[in-house]
């Protein structure tokens, strides 16, 4: 039996130290994954702990011990999807030069520029797989689509990433 079948079981059980301790392994692909779908930290930050809330509320709903990060990836993505509608209205009052701060290595700030060429949905898709090492299989539960349809935007976007990279 896995350690995080057990932290998994004991934070069901209500033990909010569990619970921590399973949000604070995955608090880096939170924070990627938001910032894929989210220019500004304070809404990064918002449906970060959004999630977190929805997630220590609603652990007793989680089916599988072992998809627990695929599953708070999941919340995350919703609220995300979520915020991201509420600003769209708003996006017209605000100045779109000042991008969100990154405190990561230059790969990551070249990566995210990298995925800023994608369309949405596929935006998404290339931060959980190439970003997260999430496998098709996940991410097709993750966003609830079909497999193919996962392939297929990896696919398409390599080729969109291929002409954008050879345009440079």
């Amino acid at each position: 039996m896995s350690t995080l079948n057990t932290m998994v079981r004991r934070a069901k059980r209500g033990d909010a130290e569990a619970f921590i301790t399973l949000v604070e392994e995955c608090k880096m692909t939170l924070r990627r994954v938001a910032l894929g779908y989210l220019k500004n930290e304070e809404d990064v930050a918002d449906a970060i702990q959004d999630t977190i809330l929805d997630a220590y509320e609603h652990i007793g709903s989680l089916k599988k011990d072992e998809y627990f990060k695929t599953w708070l990836v999941r919340i995350l993505i919703n609220r995300c999807t979520k915020r991201y509608r509420m600003n769209r209205h708003k996006a017209y009052l605000e100045d779109y030069s000042e991008e969100a701060q990154y405190d990561a290595g230059n790969a990551d700030v070249e990566f995210r520029e990298m995925l800023s060429v994608l369309p949405e949905d596929s935006r998404v898709i290339f931060q959980l797989y190439y970003g997260e090492q999430f496998t098709v299989r996940e991410i097709a539960q993750i966003l609830d689509m079909n497999e193919n349809t996962v392939k297929s935007r990896l696919h398409r976007g390599k080729e969109q990433l291929r002409v954008a990279l050879e345009r440079r």
